[in-house]
């Protein structure tokens, strides 16, 4: 009994580092900034506690309803061509074909390669005045600087960055199905169509669903391709919840509006994956 005793006790020492951190950097913040969303403060005066007032100047704000729209259709445009394309470009990957990895090694390069000098060069290839696109193609399209094109812009360039990763993800998924069922699909003379449809789409469900819950969630905390390509312009077009966030905290220095919408955004976030999580058990 000593033993066992003593061998419980040597495990809590080498869990107690990562419970110290996460006490430190997650429980204490969440718990601070939540706090702080029913105080005015601007960092430098006394904390005056004016309780709900936050969160009602935030949900009537007149731009809210934009932002929030900006946010969803980001996410919602994202996620849809972030997980399709690369679950198409993964079930053809999982056959054996010539330069397998040569093919998940340059699909994988944008996701590992940082936002900044992702946001900058694609910055510059679609620059009005310099960039590439235009001097290519000799059009005078504004692209960025275009209330209805920068979207389309950000959603192209996050999608393009999380291709990579995601089709990492559905290979691995693809290593869990038994590949005679596919091989016993082939002897059957079923097409790929056929195989796609009645075998990797049905047995891929829960990576699917595991990939899609990481893709809106990543999508609703975009920031820093915002920051730098577009600065939630033009015309607020681009302009969504954490760069709000941000502009609140630091431009605006309204610590208390941030941390209140910072709680809105958890909310957003939060009831859809409740939702998909239920609708996942009950399937």
């Amino acid at each position: 009994m000593k033993s066992v005793n003593f061998k419980n006790s040597l495990g809590i020492y080498f869990v107690l580092p990562a419970v110290i951190g996460t006490l430190i950097f997650i429980i204490i913040p969440i718990i601070a900034s939540f706090s702080l969303s029913f105080f005015e403060w601007d960092l430098l005066n006394e904390l005056k506690f004016v309780g709900l007032k936050n969160y009602k100047d935030i949900l009537t704000d007149s731009t809210l309803v934009q932002i929030v729209l900006n946010t969803f259709v980001y996410a919602i445009s994202t996620t849809i061509f972030a997980v399709i394309i690369p679950f198409l470009i993964a079930d053809v990957l999982r056959a054996k074909i010539f330069g397998k990895e040569w093919f998940k090694t340059i699909y994988f390069l944008p996701f590992i390669t940082p936002a900044v000098v992702i946001a900058i060069v694609w910055s510059w290839i679609f620059d009005p005045n310099i960039g590439l696109i235009n001097s290519v193609f000799h059009s005078d399209l504004k692209w960025l600087f275009d209330a209805k094109l920068a979207m389309p812009i950000l959603i192209f360039v996050s999608a393009w960055k999380l291709i990579g990763y995601n089709i990492v993800l559905f290979l691995t998924g693809y290593t869990t199905i038994n590949q005679n069922i596919y091989e016993a699909a082939k002897i059957d003379g079923a097409s790929y169509w056929q195989t796609f449809n009645n075998i990797s789409i049905p047995l891929m469900k829960p990576t699917i669903y595991f990939v899609i819950l990481v893709t809106a969630i990543s999508s609703f905390q975009v920031f820093d391709l915002i920051y730098i390509m577009t600065e939630g312009g033009p015309q607020n077009s681009t302009n969504v919840l954490v760069y709000s966030i941000y502009k609140y905290a630091f431009e605006y220095f309204d610590i208390g509006k941030s941390c209140a919408l910072a709680y809105i955004l958890f909310l957003i976030i939060f009831i859809p994956a409740l939702i998909q999580h239920n609708l996942r058990i009950k399937k």
